[in-house]
């Protein structure tokens, strides 16, 4: 069974850059899609960035497309979110999340097939 564990949250102001990580332990992330997504308080979770199991393919909701970029490591067992030009309305609690089986971005984003979830780290943008 696969834990994940996200880190590289924090405080950031507008403009700024974070970069988050989502370590596996458990098992090995080479058959799975990975995902990013993000809860603000008082709204719905949201996927945010997939990744198909080769890095070959990924898919950004519209709203971070050209700011963010999801990639992987299979040898580190680890996938990234690299974000840039972050403004106030990302901030959010990011989760990354594991989907065993064949890499369909929509259905990705969408986060209902989704076995394997992190903990989350706050990401929080603000003067």
């Amino acid at each position: 069974q696969l834990h994940l564990v996200e880190s590289g949250g924090g405080l950031v102001q507008p403009g700024g850059s974070l970069r988050l990580s989502c370590a596996a332990s458990g098992g090995a992330l080479d058959y799975y899609a990975l995902g990013w997504f993000r809860q603000a308080p008082g709204k719905e979770r949201e996927g945010v960035s997939c990744i198909g199991s080769a890095g070959d393919f990924s898919d950004h909701v519209a709203s971070v497309k050209g700011r963010f970029t999801i990639s992987r490591d299979n040898t580190k067992n680890t996938v990234y979110l690299q974000m840039n030009s972050l403004k106030p309305e990302d901030t959010a609690v990011y989760y990354c999340a594991a989907e065993w089986g064949p890499y369909v971005g929509s259905v990705c984003l969408g986060g209902n097939g989704m076995a394997y979830w992190g903990q989350g780290t706050p990401v929080t943008v603000s003067s």
